[in-house]
């Protein structure tokens, strides 16, 4: 049996695995490498305090999560495609890592953010 999430380690493992699996993707790797250029070392203790924000409810995360998705958008259109390969890559690794009522939690949470910044970003035209 599985473990559930229960820290930030479990967070970091879950984040560095998910975006293994999305690199290696090249219908979607792109918008990381060439667009965004993110520093994943950076960029990877970051994500750590936007889900411990979310899952525990910790006071790590001062960011707008949405504005870089919108800036994002305006070089490189994200699409249906891109949401649905990020949800698909996020709750397969969740599932391969973890159970329990936490691991649930989080895809819950993840597939209602890609819903809300799908809605935002098709809004922003």
């Amino acid at each position: 049996m599985k473990k559930d999430i229960e820290n930030r380690d479990d967070l970091l493992l879950l984040v560095t695995r998910f975006y293994e699996k999305l690199l290696a993707d090249t219908s979607i790797s792109y918008l990381f490498t060439d667009i965004a250029r993110i520093d994943l070392p950076h960029h990877l203790p970051v994500l750590v305090d936007f889900w411990d924000s979310v899952l525990f409810q910790s006071d790590t995360y001062h960011k707008n999560a949405m504005q870089p998705h919108l800036h994002l958008h305006k070089k490189s259109p994200l699409t249906d495609h891109h949401f649905e390969t990020w949800l698909r890559y996020f709750k397969a690794t969740t599932d391969e890592l973890f159970e329990g009522e936490k691991a649930f939690q989080i895809k819950e949470r993840a597939t209602s953010i890609a819903t809300v910044m799908r809605i935002k970003i098709k809004q922003s035209g």
